[in-house]
């Protein structure tokens, strides 16, 4: 298996993900207003229609926020180098895909770049592993969160850090994903949003 050489874990990433293990998934505008206005750093943006992403991403931006978009969940936006160029362009620190190709290339415009792998067995998990050992994303978010429980230890393999998401519901679905190694958890429960890790329980 090839791989291209480690990048060092963005700084920002890991400040935020040391207080607040929660990244916001936000879901339309409305969502990111609410975001705009947290303390939480961290977001993921989708189902923004495209008239409506500048003026999102640029809110969202100037309240100090690091917010990836979702290029898989934007109404009419594309999957090649100009739809990247055009976030760019527009302001956006980050994206997220499931498009291993696409995550390489975000990194080599300056981009902070998370791959989305959805876990349905483990021969799909293994070709996962291989498409980031390739793509070399700043971050792995593993859907469902549940899976951890059972593949914690190729997670840990991955040499990423992996945020656990789908169908965390509560704060000890949070505890449970960072028991499994994982640097944090995506959720659109606006009551975890704000969750800071010194407030969970030590383990």
């Amino acid at each position: 298996m090839s791989s291209r050489p480690k990048r060092p874990v963005d700084r920002r990433l890991l400040t935020a993900l040391a207080e607040y293990p929660v990244m916001a998934s936000l879901v339309g505008v409305t969502m990111a207003d609410r975001f705009a206005t947290t303390s939480t750093p961290l977001g993921i943006l989708a189902s923004v229609p495209l008239g409506d992403l500048e003026a999102t991403v640029r809110q969202t931006t100037a309240a100090g926020k690091i917010v990836f978009v979702n290029m898989d969940s934007t109404p009419g936006l594309g999957h090649d180098p100009g739809a990247l160029t055009y976030l760019k362009g527009i302001g956006a620190i980050g994206i997220c895909s499931t498009r291993a190709a696409i995550v390489e290339r975000a990194s080599g415009l300056g981009l902070l770049a998370m791959q989305k792998v959805f876990v349905t067995d483990r021969s799909n998990l293994h070709r996962s592993i291989q498409s980031i050992a390739r793509s070399n994303p700043d971050l792995v978010q593993l859907m469902p969160a549940i899976v951890l429980r059972y593949t914690e230890q190729q997670a840990r393999d991955l040499g990423v850090p992996y945020l656990a998401a789908g169908f965390v519901q509560g704060e000890a679905d949070v505890v449970e994903a960072l028991q499994h190694g994982a640097a944090g958890v995506c959720t659109s429960d606006e009551d975890l949003w704000e969750l800071r890790r010194s407030s969970l329980p030590t383990f």
